[in-house]
């Protein structure tokens, strides 16, 4: 409807602005017209415009300056600049400089300035639809990619691929942050239940007398407050895939009861007299050692090796660090977009504190620094001020990657000591050639340029 689409004139000539008000009136669209700069930005309870007619003399002020001010306010406003002849060339600026949409010189014919306004809004909606799709594409991604190349993380998704399809129970095992509800997300993606129901519980987040009624539902009178029946996520589940995040961390009793499910396959609500079959793929996962949770008796045995089909093992983040440029870089082009930023890369120096930070929280840890960072940054480079405190703080850890110093090296010539450098960053960061261009404080073409000059091959002999 054009009735929902605002044009903002702004022309302190009365006759002009009026016949503006006119002609984009009689097309249905909802017109404002000011006289000013002032008036312009003052707006107040008025509707936001979706484009701007501005003249390029204005009383008080330009029409480049308040085209800059309100793409700055909202850089989705699409700004058409009108001037008298014998000024193009300036308000031509407007298109360089301060992002207006055309430049149309007066007197112009009332069906052009129509035309270019339904062209504004057009460009003006693609962006936006553009701008939403590169939003949802970052969200989706964000939700179900893995990345990384190391042999550990290589390992869990090729058992991912081999156990997809079936319906074994499966056990995440791994640190907070290493990407477990990932895998998860993976599993279900792949197998063969894909289209039923995908329910997630974190064991941990609800309390002990909640977790009950909320895997098992319960019958209206069951207890106090269940003034309803309540169907628990066994039975949503059905036909798909449950996730037990954090299973460790379900009170010992409880265990018991879901063990009966799994075995039974039924389940009875709380207060209720009949059971009802349920059919669903159980994924766990935890956090703890299995072992140290059996042997302190937090977690039944009985249900370990029920749910203990298959186990994957996610690698902490230290255990697979030559994934880690990888890693910043998927991150730093999801934020910049999402964010619309235009963050441009990662100083050198912050680039290394990366790489031998020793990332106690894993993935999701590098995942929010680097989304900080891009929030916070003033430049269009990351520094090391823009990341987290203990980020800051941190010194290379023991086993990490560090640059490399002269000390290090054998004595010899010159080319002798680069060439020994460059290997050594090379088997530091297990031949990533992005991590060791970090590390030599290089750019990784000037690298490749070094590696070849020296005789040292592309990939680990």
């Amino acid at each position: 409807m054009k009735r929902d689409r605002t044009v903002l004139v702004v022309d302190d000539e009365k006759t002009i602005a009026d016949g503006l008000r006119l002609t984009f009136e009689s097309e249905g669209y909802a017109v404002r017209t000011v006289g000013s700069v002032r008036e312009a930005l003052a707006g107040g309870a008025q509707p936001e415009p979706h484009v701007a007619v501005v003249d390029l003399m204005l009383p008080d002020g330009d029409g480049l300056s308040l085209t800059r001010e309100l793409k700055r306010r909202d850089p989705a406003l699409e700004v058409i600049v009108i001037t008298a002849y014998g000024s193009v060339r300036k308000a031509m600026e407007a298109t360089k400089s301060a992002g207006a949409f055309y430049v149309l010189e007066k007197p112009f014919d009332p069906d052009e300035m129509l035309g270019l306004v339904k062209n504004a809004l057009d460009h003006r909606r693609l962006s936006t639809e553009n701008a939403d799709l590169r939003r949802r594409l970052v969200e989706q991604i964000s939700d179900s990619e893995i990345l990384g190349s190391a042999p550990g993380i290589q390992r869990v998704m090729e058992t991912v691929a081999a156990v997809a399809e079936a319906d074994a129970n499966v056990l995440i095992i791994g640190e907070s942050g290493t990407g477990k509800e990932l895998i998860a997300n993976a599993l279900h993606e792949r197998s063969r239940r894909r289209e039923g129901p995908w329910i997630k519980i974190n064991c941990a987040a609800l309390p002990r007398d909640l977790i009950e009624s909320e895997l098992f539902g319960h019958t209206k009178g069951a207890f106090t407050g269940a003034t309803t029946d309540k169907t628990g996520l066994l039975e949503e589940a059905d036909g798909g895939s449950l996730l037990l995040d954090e299973i460790a961390e379900m009170p010992v009793d409880l265990q018991a009861k879901l063990l009966r499910v799994l075995e039974e396959r039924v389940v009875r609500r709380l207060g209720g007299a009949k059971s009802a079959p349920v059919d669903f793929r159980l994924i766990s996962s935890t956090n703890r050692s299995p072992e140290a949770a059996l042997k302190d008796g937090r977690l039944r045995q009985d249900l370990f090796f029920r749910i203990n089909t298959v186990s994957i093992q996610v690698p902490s983040l230290r255990e697979r660090r030559e994934d880690i440029p990888v890693l910043v870089k998927a991150f730093l082009e999801r934020y910049t977009t999402k964010h619309d930023r235009p963050v441009e890369g990662i100083e050198p120096g912050a680039y290394r504190r990366l790489l031998a930070y020793a990332w106690p929280g894993n993935v999701r840890e590098l995942q929010h620094a680097i989304e900080r960072a891009v929030l916070v940054t003033r430049g269009p480079q990351l520094v090391l001020d823009d990341f987290p405190e203990p980020l800051q703080r941190a010194s290379a850890e023991p086993g990490a990657p560090v640059t490399v110093a002269p000390s290090e090296v054998p004595a010899g010539s010159l080319e002798e000591i680069e060439r020994a450098s460059i290997l050594k960053a090379l088997e530091a960061t297990k031949w990533n050639k992005q991590a060791a261009a970090a590390l030599l404080g290089l750019r990784r073409p000037t690298l490749y340029s070094k590696m070849r000059k020296h005789g040292i091959p592309q990939r680990r002999p």
